[in-house]
């Protein structure tokens, strides 16, 4: 199984926040933002920062999805 942040991608676009103010809202690096895109791993920390700059939770940016 893989992590995909389909989720978080799709609440971007519906409100209207680029990946680059995401970096700076949730305080993280725009690498780990890159590594999101490609559903690669990233750190608990980071998860919790962009949840916290969204007022999201985990569930409602990534999820396990078959390979």
């Amino acid at each position: 199984m893989v992590i995909s942040y389909k989720k978080l991608w799709v609440i971007l676009e519906q409100r209207r926040i680029t990946k680059k103010e995401l970096c700076r809202r949730a305080d993280v690096s725009m690498s780990s933002i890159r590594n999101m895109t490609r559903d690669q791993n990233v750190s608990l920390d980071v998860l919790a920062r962009i949840c916290a700059a969204l007022h999201v939770n985990l569930g409602d940016i990534a999820e396990f999805v078959e390979v």
